[in-house]
Formats: structure tokens, C-alpha cells, sequence
């Protein structure tokens, strides 16, 4: 194992230290995936429901509740050295909650694409698989310049719906909306300045956008919701594939490919 030329530091500002011997408990369904591709999958003792990802590998891998509602005793009797959390999927009280008998809690909060570098390197840090990490590195920095050499299409508006009853999008403050900007798409500006804002249809909303995304996570958008909506306001509305635009770490690699994909369909 080389030492890590990188700082081991998650995103509440935590130092971690090298762990090669860690158990883990993953409450964060695409860091579970990445740590899997990263050769950790035997030191994984706990993930959630939602872990899906890869199938194979995960199956044997107790699962202690979901990401929002985690079973706190089930971590407890699995007794791990490490647990993963992310700020947005995971609540405070949990993290607050796990402080208490865990010796080592790490955050994580990617923000863009790009993040998933530093995402990488932290695991491959803590968990002694540098090597692995700097190759997921290398694929992702490949799959990164094809995106950017791709010719670039025109700046559009569009509106990322990920619920509906009642409608919600996303801001610009979070990682879908900074992968739609790696292909030249800005999401909408809504009245609601949350991070996920609600909103209502309207005339002068629909006005301003070259199309409508519907993603496939986490409500579950169908290309029946797509058609019957693009009928409706009359403008593009595009089924997108929510692991492709939402998921770090691993699926980032395909997310790019993916991007190439989506952008060709308003071209």
C-alpha cells in the first residue's frame, strides 16, 4: 500500500486516517457501488436498501434500513469502524446519532462532476486502495476530455423534474444541475430558492424553457409521464435516466457518456 499523496479530509473538514482494515457500513447507494469497484466490496459489512449496485456483489451485504430511515441498533451489532454518510441523502440526526458509537464517520458532499476525483482518492486514501483509486481516476479523466472535446451545442433552459404531487426540481446549487452545465444546460430559476424547489406550472414558466426533463429517480417518471406532458405544454419533454444524471462515483464514468447522449437529443 503507497501512502496517499492526497489529504485525507471529507467534507465537514474530518481528517481521516489510513484504515486498510476497516469495517464498513455505506448508507450512500453510489459510494456502495464505487467502493465495490474499487475492490472494497469484502469490507463492507452493512449498506441500505438502496445499495443496488453491483447486483452480484452487494446481495450478501446486510442491509441496516434506507437512507433516510436507517436502523441505528442494526449498525450497532455489526459493529463497524467506519460509516459513510452524504449530506444530502443522509439526515443530521443520523449522522449526530452514529457519532455516539462509531468511531469513524465520513461525510461526503460531491458537488459536480469533478469531485468525484477528490471522492475517488478519499476512499482509496482511507481504505488503503490507492492504486485503484488513481485507475478510477485516470478512466474518469479519459471519459472527462471526450465530453469536453465533443462539439459543444447551443446553451439551453431547462427544467429537471424529480417529483411530481407535488412538483419538484433542482437548483443550480447541486450535482445534476452542474453535470446539465458540462453540455452547455442551465436548469431554471424558480420562485422557491431551495435546493429542491417546489413549483407550479405555469405559461410564463413553460416560456422560458427549450424543454422538460423527467428523471427516472427518485420518482419514478415513465416515458407515459413524458408523452402525456410534451402534449400538454407543447415544448421537448425527455425522459432522463436519474442514476445516469444523479450518481457519483461510479456510474460518473457512464454519466459523461450519457451526457454526449442527451445533448444529441435536442440537437
Amino acid at each position: 500500500m503507497n501512502a496517499s499523496t492526497h489529504p485525507l479530509v471529507d467534507a465537514v473538514g474530518t481528517e481521516h486516517m489510513q484504515a486498510p482494515g476497516a469495517r464498513i457500513v455505506s448508507l450512500v447507494p453510489s459510494i456502495t457501488e464505487l467502493l465495490c469497484d474499487l475492490g472494497l466490496a469484502d469490507r463492507i459489512v452493512g449498506r441500505t436498501g438502496f445499495c443496488i449496485h453491483p447486483a452480484e456483489r452487494v446481495a450478501a451485504i446486510p442491509k441496516v434500513g434506507g437512507t433516510k430511515d436507517v436502523n441505528l441498533e442494526k449498525i450497532r451489532t455489526l459493529a463497524p469502524t467506519h460509516v459513510i454518510v452524504n449530506i444530502d441523502e443522509n439526515e443530521k440526526p443520523t449522522f449526530d446519532a452514529l457519532t455516539a458509537f462509531v468511531p469513524h464517520v465520513v461525510v461526503t458532499h460531491p458537488l459536480g462532476p469533478r469531485d468525484n476525483l477528490a471522492l475517488a482518492r478519499l476512499m482509496g486514501g482511507i481504505f488503503g486502495v490507492i492504486d485503484a483509486a488513481e485507475r478510477w481516476c485516470a478512466d474518469f479523466e479519459r471519459e472527462y476530455a471526450a465530453l469536453r472535446a465533443a462539439p459543444a451545442g447551443p446553451a439551453r433552459t431547462v427544467l429537471y423534474c424529480i417529483w411530481q404531487d407535488p412538483w419538484m426540481s433542482v437548483s443550480s446549487d447541486t450535482y445534476i444541475a452542474r453535470m446539465l452545465g458540462e453540455i452547455g444546460w442551465h436548469v431554471s430559476a424558480l420562485p422557491d430558492a431551495s435546493r429542491y424547489p417546489r413549483f407550479d406550472w405555469s405559461s410564463e414558466l413553460v416560456a422560458g424553457l427549450d424543454a422538460v426533463l423527467l428523471s427516472t429517480e427518485p420518482y419514478r417518471f415513465t416515458e407515459t409521464h413524458a408523452d402525456a406532458l410534451e402534449q400538454q405544454l407543447g415544448i421537448p419533454v425527455l425522459l432522463v435516466d436519474g442514476e445516469m444524471m444523479s450518481w457519483y462515483g461510479s456510474r460518473a464514468l457512464a454519466g459523461l457518456r450519457y451526457l454526449r447522449k442527451l445533448r444529441a437529443l435536442l440537437e
